[in-house]
């Protein structure tokens, strides 16, 4: 068999996952016990395997997500009042594909932006479009793109993806640009897309911390009526890692 041809062809179509499943084929000694059928099957699976991993990283690597986390190896052990069955329906997506919202709120530590995390990687594992901005640094941003020509653009990137993570909301009070900001991104993407939001501080004092009551009662609206909420409890899980290995 012209084997470098063969590659070289294959290379030229672009078929990256084929090329390498031939030479390793090849190299293994297995070619003459297949059958045609069988090298084209094995040939077309590998392909199709090398577009998936490609898809994948690449919206990972858009995602640009806080943790490298997976809903597999969610602690539903750690006493912080995580709902399994609840945790695990929404890792299947669903309520992505109806536009909702998700609101996971918490003391600090017990794992708010790390499971935020593990639902976008799922969420990028299932072919899906997410971004991760933690909020304090997001409204620097917009900011600083408001200066430069560049907030039209961001704000398109905020509301194309299927699913935005805004991490850390809550930590000080927001000024005027910054509820302008959030109003625009929340209204970009009511009804058409999904949002998770990660938070400290309850939901029933977002109204006082946006400061505004026009922009509060727009915002909230749109935010919090179709939202699934988990509200985490207990002590932060990173100080009873770090005690833990102290005593070790």
């Amino acid at each position: 068999m012209l084997t470098h041809p063969t590659l070289d062809l294959l290379h030229q179509l672009g078929l990256a996952g084929m090329a390498k499943a031939f030479g390793e084929i090849e190299a293994s000694g297995e070619a003459a016990a297949l059958s045609h059928p069988e090298w084209l099957a094995l040939l077309l699976d590998q392909e199709a395997s090398y577009r998936r991993d490609r898809r994948l990283h690449a919206r990972l690597r858009y995602a640009r997500l806080r943790h490298q986390a997976a809903i597999e190896d969610v602690d539903y052990r750690a006493a912080r009042g995580l709902d399994r069955a609840l945790f695990q329906k929404l890792s299947e997506g669903s309520w992505i594909d109806a536009h909702e919202n998700l609101i996971l709120c918490g003391p600090t530590g017990v794992g708010k932006s790390w499971l935020a995390s593990a639902l976008g990687q799922k969420a990028c594992r299932d072919n899906r479009s997410v971004l991760y901005q933690r909020i304090p640094k997001l409204f620097a941003d917009l900011a600083l793109a408001r200066g430069d020509g560049r907030y039209a653009r961001v704000q398109r990137s905020l509301g194309g993806v299927q699913l935005l993570i805004l991490d850390d909301w809550g930590l000080e009070p927001l000024d005027a640009a910054a509820r302008h900001d959030l109003l625009e991104i929340i209204e970009e993407r009511y009804g058409r897309r999904s949002t998770i939001i990660t938070s400290q501080i309850p939901v029933d004092k977002w109204h006082e911390l946006i400061g505004d009551p026009t922009y509060a009662d727009a915002i909230l609206d749109r935010l919090v009526h179709n939202a699934h909420r988990i509200n985490l409890t207990g002590h932060s899980l990173r100080r009873a890692r770090t005690t833990k290995s102290s005593n070790d």
